[in-house]
This record gives structure tokens, C-alpha cells and sequence, in this order.
């Protein structure tokens, strides 16, 4: 069976310090430096999804992105505003209507070692869910989003800011993480996309040198919308922490660069 994915690579990832290109490029075969090199993390994520339609959100360092990646014949949709995760997710609306794949894989561009067995078990779940999450459980929970569960169901996804907050016997109930990775329905998919666009957040932040009030959406509110309207969603758990990390630092980008020459190995 054919499966849509969309790939968020629209960032340029603050956290990565040292570098100005887009991190889904970074290698993972580093080369003089672990910002030079072989192998873009992008590249060999889009090697390993499984077979069917695929877009790539872009912006910054767009042309570098495509460059790197049109040998693959993916698509590309550019997110004109870095608007969040469900900002990035609303620019690919047209490229989900336009493609007819039953399910859609949504991913992250530098989260490199998810396993296509773990994308399959994530389509097999759709058997029984609308919306499928990908969850681990990590030694620590840093400042991931946490899995709010009931049973086989994920009624809510809790962002760091919030839960950090909670009193110590409830975050003792919280223990599974989001990776930012789901599966879902084509057809609910579309239905949904609409209210997201609906319904802004509005932060502020610090754009040149003042506050100023900016509109934002997350793919994590989808998971809120479905539960509200009783419309199931679920999660599996990755097979451990590695397969999940995403690659946002100097320090993870060395982790994932090791954790690849070991499997080669």
C-alpha cells in the first residue's frame, strides 16, 4: 500500500550553533569537520520511509534543500512564515488533496533513525485509530512534549511549558514522550487541517529587537481536536531512545554521526 509522508525541513534550528545552513543537510558521515561531510540527514530519512508520494517542507535554505534532494522525486512546499509545526503541516494541505495514498506519515527532517519496521507498525495501527503517535520513553523527559494516555488512547499532548508546572504526582503519571512523529487517515487528515488553520496561537516574541504578536500552530493540537470530537487516537512506542533523537545540537549531531558509523559498522 502507498504512503504519503511530508517531511518538515523548513527551519534553520537556532540550537545548531556553528552553522547557517539548514540542519537536515548536516552529515552523517562527517568529513574535516561534523558540519562537513557525506550522507545529509535528510537524504537518508527519505531512504528509509516507505514507498509513495513525498513533500518537503522548505524554507530556509531552500534552494540547498532541493538541491540535495530532487534526485529523490519528492515534491516541495515552501512555508512562506516559520509558523510552527502545524504551519508547516497546513503548507502541504494542497499536496495531501492532490495525492490519494488511504494514510500520511508526518515527520521530522533531522530526527534520522526511525526504522521503516517502526513506520509500518505505526500504518498497522491505523487499523484502529485515526491518528497514530509515535511515543518512547527516554531516561529523561528533558523538555519533550508528554503523552497524556488512557488505555490505547492519547487524549492529549502536554508541551514542556505546561506540565513543568504540574505538581510532582502528576508528571510521575506522564512517562511517555512525543517524538513529533505521527501516522493518519488521509481522510481525516483533510477534515481536520481546516480547524487548525482556525485556530491560531498567539505568542510573542522577540522579532527584531521588540515583542511583537505572532500567530502559530502545532501539529500536537490535531491529537486535542480528534479526542474532543471522539474521533480515536493512538500511539506505539519506539523501540528505544536512539531511533527517535533528533539532531538539534552540536552534541546530538556527533551522537548521530557515532550511532550511524556503529551501525555500518
Amino acid at each position: 500500500m502507498e504512503t504519503g509522508s511530508v517531511i518538515l525541513a523548513a527551519g534553520r534550528g537556532s540550537r545548531m550553533k556553528g552553522y547557517a545552513g539548514n540542519k537536515t543537510l548536516l552529515p552523517l558521515i562527517p568529513g574535516k569537520s561534523p558540519f562537513e561531510g557525506k550522507l545529509p540527514i535528510l537524504v537518508y530519512i527519505l531512504t528509509y520511509l516507505p514507498p509513495g508520494p513525498r513533500v518537503v517542507i522548505v524554507n530556509h535554505a531552500k534552494e540547498d534543500v532541493i538541491a540535495a534532494t530532487k534526485h529523490l522525486g519528492v515534491a516541495y512546499r515552501e512555508q512562506l512564515k516559520l509558523n510552527g509545526t502545524g504551519g508547516a503541516l497546513l503548507a502541504a494541505m494542497d499536496f495531501v488533496e492532490a495525492n490519494t495514498p488511504n494514510v500520511f506519515i508526518i515527520t521530522m527532517g533531522d530526527v534520522p533513525f526511525v526504522r521503516t519496521f517502526t513506520y509500518r507498525e505505526m500504518i498497522d495501527c491505523l487499523k484502529d485509530h485515526a491518528l497514530v503517535v509515535l511515543g518512547f520513553r527516554p531516561k529523561s523527559r528533558k523538555e519533550y512534549g508528554l503523552l497524556e494516555v488512557e488505555g490505547d488512547q492519547v487524549t492529549k499532548i502536554i508541551e514542556w511549558k505546561y506540565w513543568n508546572t504540574f505538581p510532582e504526582e502528576r508528571k510521575r503519571t506522564l512517562r511517555i514522550c512525543n517524538s513529533g512523529i505521527y501516522a493518519v487517515k488521509r481522510e481525516v487528515l483533510l477534515r481536520y487541517l481546516p480547524v487548525l488553520a482556525s485556530r491560531p496561537h498567539v505568542v510573542s516574541k522577540e522579532v527584531d529587537g521588540s515583542l511583537k504578536d505572532i500567530r502559530e500552530y502545532f501539529i500536537t493540537d490535531l491529537v486535542e481536536y480528534m479526542n474532543t470530537d471522539g474521533v480515536s487516537t493512538g500511539y506505539i512506542l519506539a523501540e528505544d531512545e536512539k531511533e527517535v533523537m533528533g539532531v538539534d545540537d552540536l552534541a546530538a549531531l556527533r551522537r548521530a554521526q557515532e550511532i550511524y558509523r556503529a551501525k555500518e559498522a
